[in-house]
């Protein structure tokens, strides 16, 4: 290096500026920075959050147009794949989001990027601000919002607004960065799609078929001879392979398919078997056996007679 104008670092200057772990201010005011993107700001567009604003599972914040968007078919697959990992799979359809409903104070307005006039909300309960560093929630299916410390001094299960009933596990945390949230909320929609819920608390996409065929094998268990089929012959057998009727277990979950893959096996066993004794006759044409005679050897063919070499031209 040289006569190019720069200069070498020395190791006291690189060691100057080393690298540390941010400390717990500097932590808190990233965490303070994102909450207040993420509560300003929908991910999905990066254009301003506003009526009508919407959740999901996770207590992610989106307009409703964004997500309508998204769900609707879309030639821009880079789009599409960026709003896929936004969203991590939480929407897909709009059982999978709820309407949440800010009461909003009209006395102050709040400023963003000093252009855009956004609504302040509010708990109505306790007046409380919501937004960046507040406890808020909202109730499902209603969608109303309120501070966390309001819904934990109510003892009846109803929502303070609408009176409309709700479960414990349906309060959702927004934008909540506690791991014990976090843990809560991913629990709860395993649990609901379990039971063929979504978050809204609405059957979930599909869940018809899925429904007919858990009823169709809960009638099949409890009571096998209802479920009949008929054969090439006309004759009805029973769609259930069960050993007891001699019948194999090969792992096929439809009953009537299983039982014919089981005698179509079976056949091939015996088909097997018999051939295993009985020989190949191709195959014995072309040997002798062991007690044929010199003459039998002479009149066989290439295969079966052999080759010897005369005594008198033996040296």
């Amino acid at each position: 290096m040289g006569n190019d104008g720069g200069s070498i670092p020395s190791r006291r200057e690189l060691v100057k500026e080393a690298a540390r772990n941010p400390s717990a201010t500097e932590l808190k005011e990233s965490q303070h920075s994102q909450q207040e993107y993420y509560w300003t700001t929908d991910p999905l567009s990066q254009r301003p959050l506003a009526a009508p604003i919407v959740s999901d599972c996770n207590g992610r914040l989106y307009n409703k147009d964004s997500i309508i968007e998204y769900l609707l078919p879309s030639q821009d697959e880079v789009e599409k794949l960026e709003a896929e990992g936004v969203l991590q799979g939480a929407v897909k359809s709009l059982k999978d989001i709820v309407d949440v409903n800010f009461t909003v104070d009209f006395s102050h307005r709040g400023e963003m990027n000093g252009t855009t006039n956004i609504a302040q909300w509010i708990c109505p309960i306790t007046n409380e601000r919501l937004g960046p560093g507040a406890k808020a929630v909202y109730i499902v299916p209603c969608g109303h919002a309120f501070s966390a410390s309001a819904v934990k001094e109510v003892s009846d299960e109803l929502c303070m607004t609408c009176s409309s009933p709700y479960a414990s596990n349906d309060v959702i945390p927004i934008l909540s960065t506690a791991e014990t949230d976090i843990a809560r909320l991913s629990l709860r929609i395993r649990d609901l799609r379990v039971r063929g819920l979504s978050h809204s608390l609405k059957k979930a996409v599909g869940n018809k078929k899925r429904k007919k065929i858990a009823e169709a094998t809960e009638v099949g268990i409890k009571n096998p001879a209802s479920l009949k089929a008929v054969d090439k012959n006309g004759d009805t057998v029973s769609r259930t392979a069960s050993p007891a009727h001699g019948i194999k277990d090969v792992g096929i979950k439809n009953a009537s398919t299983a039982s014919l893959t089981a005698k179509v096996m079976e056949e091939q066993d015996q088909r097997n078997k018999r051939r295993k004794h009985e020989g190949n006759e191709n195959l014995k044409g072309l040997f002798s056996s062991r007690g044929s005679t010199k003459s039998s050897r002479a009149n066989g063919d290439f295969m079966t007679r052999g080759f010897s070499i005369p005594a008198n031209d033996k040296r």
